[in-house]
């Protein structure tokens, strides 16, 4: 018997009105982003923020020195941040009083808020930046390109890798401003991580902290756990003329190649950057650089975990998936292909100790 044709769908007017609107809304989200990158490089948040977390219009206006004759502008776009959750309003007319909401809090400059959470502005002003947008216009071309060929949309447009030497030499400015935006992305949230989950280096005698950038986040776990011994592994260009202070070891070298031996290895969103086959190579050296889990061997991932979620939380995780497609050769994962990792790099066991908005905070056992 034939198979039957599938039934064509035959929309309603009514759900094509609708249809048309969601078209528009996806169409246009780059404003709804590039207005966010306008306010924060005018300083709309920390305005509203020295004026003691709410302010007018017309205030903002002056404090912005802005021309006045461009207030019935920021009203609209401040409209739509508004609806966005950027902002909160206690309404939407010229003399409406406008107040932080809990995402603006992220974005006064050089501000850390009670919680450690550091200030995201260069995470934004990174993401948004020129060398993004145009890498993002490129994957069109990009998908007809044999991946072998052109590893990553990047260096397809660019001709140049993120966070690399090759995207220094190609814009020195570019690259500190990505370099400024990965910093305080992998920053954010690790406050939390050692409030929350303190038993994760409870009795962790050493411990190798990989791509651990200027120290920052290493001094932070000394500070919280004085008897951990924590040594920071990152590339020669990012360790520099770094010595040994009493407080942190700095070891230059690659990952992929070697890890100076401790009880325990630290990858904070490090392993998102990678592809699998590269995490399992990277996962292989962690295992030769620590004890046995009966020593207290493990190693410590935090990163993001690809959920059942729904609403934007979900969209966040898909969101930052596709934009490891854009700089890199890596992807976000969810558990499951987080689990396919570990045993490939002959990991015995693992558990999620906690999740912490879109991460996951993992101890992964030899």
């Amino acid at each position: 018997m034939a198979a039957q044709a599938p039934t064509m769908l035959t929309p309603t007017d009514d759900e094509l009105l609708q249809a048309q609107a969601d078209l528009w809304r996806h169409s246009l989200y780059y404003i709804t982003s590039l207005s966010l990158q306008c306010v924060v490089k005018l300083g709309v948040p920390t305005a509203i923020h020295r004026a003691g977390g709410a302010s007018s219009l017309p205030d903002l206006v002056t404090a912005l020195s802005l021309p006045p004759a461009k207030l019935p502008f920021l009203r609209r776009l401040m409209r739509l941040l508004v609806y966005s959750g950027v902002f909160a309003a206690d309404d939407t007319t010229e003399a409406g009083t406008y107040r932080l909401t809990a995402l603006s809090c992220l974005l006064v400059d050089g501000a850390v808020d009670s919680h450690g959470h550091p200030s995201q502005v260069p995470t934004v002003l990174a993401m948004g930046s020129r060398h993004c947008i145009e890498a993002a216009m490129g994957f069109t071309e990009w998908f007809k390109k044999d991946p072998a060929a052109v590893p990553s949309l990047f260096e397809h447009v660019h001709g140049a890798t993120p966070f690399d030497e090759s995207m220094a030499n190609l814009d020195p400015e570019s690259d500190a401003l990505l370099n400024e935006g990965l910093a305080a992305h992998d920053s954010s949230g690790f406050a939390t991580v050692l409030r929350e989950c303190r038993d994760v280096f409870q009795g962790v005698q050493s411990l190798t902290y990989c791509r651990g950038g200027d120290g920052a986040a290493a001094r932070a776990i000394v500070e919280a756990f004085p008897h951990i011994n924590c040594t920071v592994l990152d590339f020669p260009r990012v360790i520099g003329n770094k010595k040994a202070d009493g407080v942190v070891n700095y070891v230059a070298g690659d990952l992929l190649h070697f890890i100076p031996p401790a009880q325990a290895v630290l990858l904070k969103v490090v392993l998102h950057h990678w592809s699998d086959e590269d995490c399992v190579k990277i996962l292989a050296q962690c295992k030769k650089a620590i004890p046995p889990r009966e020593a207290g061997g493990k190693v410590i991932i935090i990163d993001i975990v690809l959920s059942s979620a729904s609403g934007p939380l979900l969209e966040a995780e898909l969101l930052m998936d596709v934009g490891m497609m854009l700089v890199s050769k890596g992807r976000q994962r969810d558990e499951n292909e987080w689990c396919s990792i570990f045993k490939k790099a002959s990991f015995s066991d693992y558990k999620i100790v906690k999740k912490l908005g879109i991460r996951g905070v993992f101890e992964v056992y030899p």
